[in-house]
């Protein structure tokens, strides 16, 4: 009875298995049925480009790498799969490119960025003598810490070379000599402004009295108007009237001499004459 038992659990375990592995077998080839195989060769560094890093197409996810090896040692080749329905042709170019600090990791990861470059819509083929269609490639653009280090370190270099050699014994004597004529230029401006200053609070105070004197004669001209000149044209008046009464006067003596004995009486009545 137990050795039937045990017979027919070892029956169905075995069957599950056998169902496991073949739904993983079927998965597994339907998941490879829908992605194409491509190469990727390039005599650039790949640093940092493992396996399973993404393939994308514009900026899409499309694929993984599934494998890098080391051809030579100036060539290295990189197996992709990239889903079926990306728009990979003739026209496609293949770019290492890295990414700083990002979702994907701390540190940042290379991928394989896919990009066309022409019109050419033809879908690739594989070469004779290749295992798969070879995309091209183009110009890396993976920056490692130690390039970014390396390159930081050789433009450094480069600028105290140059420095070294613009500064040399007599161009920092120069530079000394500009320097100290510069602080001349700056404390003669610094007098200069300080007269000026002093120029201009004179001004001010000139202004200032120069308003004290127009209002002291606008008043001496408004006092000229309204009091002196009506007194100055009464009086010519009064002048020009006794002027006038003298002439009068001297003529009648002129005429009448006896008169400044007589006076101005009128002479008595003559032989018939009325009184």
């Amino acid at each position: 009875m137990e050795n039937g038992i045990n017979t027919k659990a070892r029956f169905m375990f075995v069957v599950f298995l056998l169902i496991a592995i073949s739904a993983g077998s079927a998965w597994y080839f339907f998941s490879v049925s829908q992605y194409a195989t491509y190469q990727i060769d390039t005599q650039e560094s790949v640093s940092g480009l493992i396996a399973d890093a993404p393939v994308e197409f514009h900026g899409v996810d499309v694929g993984k790498v599934k494998s890098i090896r080391l051809v030579n040692p100036r060539s290295v080749s990189i197996v992709v799969r990239i889903d079926k329905g990306a728009p990979v042709t003739s026209a496609s170019v293949a770019t290492i490119t890295s990414r700083g600090l990002a979702t994907r990791g701390f540190t940042g990861y290379a991928y394989i960025a896919l990009e066309d470059v022409g019109s050419d819509s033809r879908p690739l083929t594989t070469r004779p003598g290749a295992p798969y269609p070879i995309i091209p490639t183009a110009p890396s653009k993976v920056m490692t810490l130690d390039t970014t280090l390396n390159q930081v370190k050789d433009n450094f270099q480069v600028l105290t070379d140059l420095m070294v050699t613009i500064l040399d014994t007599k161009t920092v004597a120069s530079l000394k000599q500009s320097a100290d004529s510069l602080q001349l230029a700056t404390n003669a401006l610094a007098k200069n402004t300080e007269k000026l200053n002093a120029i201009v609070a004179n001004t001010e105070r000139a202004s200032q009295r120069l308003e004290s004197l127009l209002q002291s004669s606008h008043d001496t001209v408004r006092a000229l108007q309204t009091q002196i000149l009506p007194e100055a044209y009464k009086a010519l008046s009064n002048l020009d009237n006794l002027s006038t009464s003298l002439t009068d006067l001297s003529t009648k003596i002129n005429r009448d001499p006896s008169s400044l004995i007589r006076g101005t009486a009128p002479p008595p009545s003559g032989p018939g004459e009325k009184k």
